[in-house]
């Protein structure tokens, strides 16, 4: 997966049957992925606040429903991994299996049972020193932070929030749906900037007629047993006439030999914007020094934005990115 990308940088730049892919007029956005999450504990207020401290654009909620019907925010539909649910016998007989895995489940929990978790770092590598400082936080909340930053601040930071598998909480008897449209609109009416992205194609198209939001498709590469090498999971046929862009794995960015696909700019001829997801400092896939090298590649194929881990390296790099500095750091 986005291998050989010193290779890939030579070809945009340097082959003429291969020209860059189309630069974008305005600055790609800085999406603080789970929060400034390589910092603090994912999906916490802290997380959130730090982001934009650090200078994002967006802070991205992913969002999951409690037993009783809150929108909070979670990575995960089950709690072991960000949680220390682990460390609450009174909840010990609330594990059971789902879809084959044992763990515990949001849906089977209360607003005012998850608000006794304390949220943890689920990267072994990464800090765990505040993982008894910070509980789970509703969306009402994390609306109410960026509100409140941006007045203060006097910002304009927006939210991403996600739906985290909408199919799984309809089919407990919640459907997300009249939530989100709410949330919408409590959004617009505090004139905060937003993008709702989900990895479900039926939902997505669903919500279309129901909203003005800027819907964005999330893709992730499988293997295309046709003509070899990987292909996106969803064709653009599927969701164009339903979407404003689309959310990509890295891994869409190249085939295996490392030369660019025609994904940014089969998106950009198609009025959609690129969000590209997962830039992480502390992961530097192979033939980067750094995360740096890593999204200054990414910037030259024309994308528009990143979700990012560590916003404040993101936010140096798109404030001191211009093309003319295309192979830079790669020599």
């Amino acid at each position: 997966m986005f291998k050989n990308i010193c290779v890939l940088i030579l070809m945009v730049v340097y082959n003429g049957d291969i020209m860059p892919l189309n630069a974008q007029d305005d600055t790609p956005i800085v999406i603080a992925h789970r929060g400034a999450s390589g910092y603090l504990p994912e999906h916490t207020l802290a997380a959130y606040r730090l982001g934009m401290e650090q200078g994002a654009d967006y802070i991205e909620p992913d969002l999951v429903l409690t037993k009783d019907g809150h929108l909070v925010a979670r990575h995960d539909i089950y709690l072991s991994t960000t949680t220390d649910i682990k460390d609450h016998p009174e909840f010990a007989d609330r594990k059971r299996s789902f879809n084959g895995k044992e763990d515990w489940y949001v849906f089977d929990f209360t607003l005012k049972e998850l608000k006794t978790l304390y949220a943890k770092q689920p990267f072994a590598s990464r800090d765990q020193s505040h993982n008894q400082a910070h509980r789970i936080p509703t969306f009402d909340e994390i609306l109410s932070l960026v509100n409140d930053y941006n007045q203060a601040h006097d910002t304009v930071i927006g939210l991403y929030p996600e739906m985290k598998q909408p199919e799984v909480f309809i089919n407990e008897g919640q459907d997300p749906t009249d939530k989100l449209l709410t949330i919408f609109e409590a959004m617009d009416v505090a004139d905060i900037p937003f993008y709702f992205q989900c990895f479900d194609p039926n939902f997505i198209v669903q919500l279309r007629p129901k909203t003005k939001a800027q819907l964005i498709m999330l893709m992730y590469e499988v293997k295309d047993e046709v003509n070899g090498g990987m292909k996106q999971n969803i064709p653009f046929a599927l969701v164009q006439n339903s979407i404003d862009g689309i959310g990509i794995s890295k891994g869409l960015l190249v085939d295996d030999e490392g030369r660019p696909t025609p994904i940014v700019k089969t998106a950009h001829n198609l009025g959609l914007k690129v969000h590209v997801w997962t830039i992480r400092d502390d992961m530097i896939p192979k033939g980067f020094v750094n995360s740096a090298q890593e999204m200054k590649a990414i910037f030259n194929m024309g994308v528009d934005g990143v979700f990012a881990d560590f916003p404040d390296t993101a936010r140096a790099v798109v404030n001191t990115f211009t093309l003319a500095e295309k192979v830079t750091g790669l020599e």
